[in-house]
Formats: structure tokens, C-alpha cells, sequence
């Protein structure tokens, strides 16, 4: 019997040795996908600042631009909170970023809308956009902001108007009355109710949550992007990569 016994604990340490080494193989592949254009992303990354850097400072809650842009780049896709796609979308794509974030503005611009136009639109993965809050004191009001407007199905529109109106990155232009034009804008049909909601308790505790689950991921910057699918193991990091990269993670996810 000792012998048997023996033979199984081998078997059992054999079968975990095993499942260790593949679940190492996975997150090698993953990673591989997520940085097989490291130093394109980088250069995309620092053109894509200076060329923001040289565009008018925004932050004007007078003129609210970039709406019909916005409004065609996500016509005719379901959304929900802040989640854009299908529900039933095999792979999510997760987006922890800040509203007052240029890279992130950046990366909505450019980045972005090649993934929802090649991913999203068809029903392949959906994308959602978490707070991760690290600008300043601002970007927590502006991020409730966005949760507010998503609670009526318009977080999308103004998570997409609010970067191509966002100021600059140190001026003190998140107001009361710029959350408000980009609301309209977005086309938030109550806004007394997403006032309400966006100063809440509940939607304030939102924001802190996802910036700590993005700093449990071991995200130091925005934006950074996780992934999950069936061929996956749960929410999988990816940090910051460029479209192509993005679309490539979403196929290896889905399996």
C-alpha cells in the first residue's frame, strides 16, 4: 500500500509541476503578444504627445468640439456602464486609464477606434473603461463624471468628448460647469440625476476601487490594458501597447 500511495503523491506532484509550467508557458505568450511592438508603441506614444502638446489646451466648457466624430465612431454598438460591445462578446478588453490623462487622449484618438471598429463593432470582444486616477485631484470628479453619464447609457460619449476636449494636463479646468457641457454633449438625457450621481458616495468609492485594481495588476501609468477570454486565466495584464498589439492579445484570448 506505502508503495502505491508513494507512486500517487509523485503523480500528484507531477500533474502540479505540470500545470505550473503551463500556466507559465501562458503568461510568457501573453506577454510576448502584449510586447511584440515595444518600440513602435513608444514612438506612436511620443508622437502622438507632441503632436496633442501643439493643439489648442481645450478645457473650454463654451465650446464642446468632436461630437459627430464621436457619435459615428460609436453609432449603432451597445453599451452599458462603461462597458462598449456586445454583452455576449467572448473577450474583454479592459482600459484602466485618466480622463486628464494626454497619453490616454492620445491613444483614444488614434489607438482606439481601430480596435472598436475591427473588434468591437462585429461582436469579437467588448471594451470597458476603468478609473485609474493618477493626474491630480481632478481626474476623480471627472472619472465619477463618467460613471454617472454610463449609469444612462452615455459613458462611452463622454468618456470620447471629454478627451477631445480635455485641457491641459495641469490646468484646473475640471469644473462643474466643463462635466456639464461634456454631459450635454454626450447627450445624457437627465442631467439632474447624473449631477446627483456623480457626487455620490457609491460612484466616488467606484473610482478609488479601480484605481486600486489597477495598481493590484501592477500598473504604474495610463493607459494600461488587460484582457480576458476563454482561452485565458481571469483578468491578464497587458500594459500599455499600440492597436496592433491590442487586436492580437483579443484573438489570443478568445483562443
Amino acid at each position: 500500500m506505502s508503495g502505491r500511495k508513494d507512486r500517487e503523491e509523485r503523480r500528484e506532484e507531477r500533474l502540479r509541476a505540470e500545470e505550473e509550467a503551463a500556466g507559465g508557458d501562458r503568461r510568457r505568450r501573453l506577454l510576448q503578444v502584449a510586447s511584440a511592438a515595444v518600440f513602435l508603441t513608444a514612438a506612436v506614444v511620443l508622437v502622438l504627445i507632441v503632436v496633442n502638446a501643439n493643439k489648442s489646451s481645450g478645457g473650454d466648457a463654451s465650446s464642446i468640439q468632436h461630437v459627430d466624430t464621436v457619435e459615428s465612431l460609436l453609432h449603432g454598438i451597445p453599451q452599458r456602464g462603461l462597458t462598449l460591445g456586445e454583452p455576449g462578446a467572448k473577450v474583454t478588453l479592459v482600459e484602466f486609464g485618466d480622463l486628464k490623462c494626454p497619453v490616454c487622449k492620445a491613444f483614444s484618438e488614434e489607438v482606439i477606434p481601430p480596435v472598436i471598429e475591427s473588434k468591437v463593432r462585429d461582436g469579437s470582444a467588448k471594451i470597458e473603461f476603468r478609473n485609474f486616477t493618477i493626474i491630480d485631484a481632478e481626474s476623480t470628479p471627472a472619472g465619477a463624471a463618467a460613471i454617472a453619464a454610463g449609469k444612462q447609457g452615455r459613458g462611452w460619449q463622454f468618456i470620447e468628448i471629454f478627451y477631445r476636449n480635455q485641457g491641459n494636463e495641469t490646468a484646473h479646468y475640471v469644473t462643474g460647469e466643463f462635466l456639464m457641457a461634456v454631459a450635454k454633449a454626450a447627450g445624457v438625457a437627465d442631467i439632474a440625476r447624473w449631477n446627483r450621481e456623480r457626487k455620490s458616495t457609491r460612484i466616488l468609492a467606484e473610482v478609488a476601487k479601480t484605481t486600486e485594481e489597477a495598481e493590484g495588476l501592477g500598473f504604474e501609468g495610463t493607459p494600461s490594458f488587460a484582457v480576458s477570454g476563454p482561452a485565458g486565466e481571469g483578468l491578464e495584464a497587458l500594459g500599455t501597447v499600440e492597436a496592433g498589439a491590442l487586436e492580437a492579445a483579443i484573438d489570443h484570448a478568445a483562443g
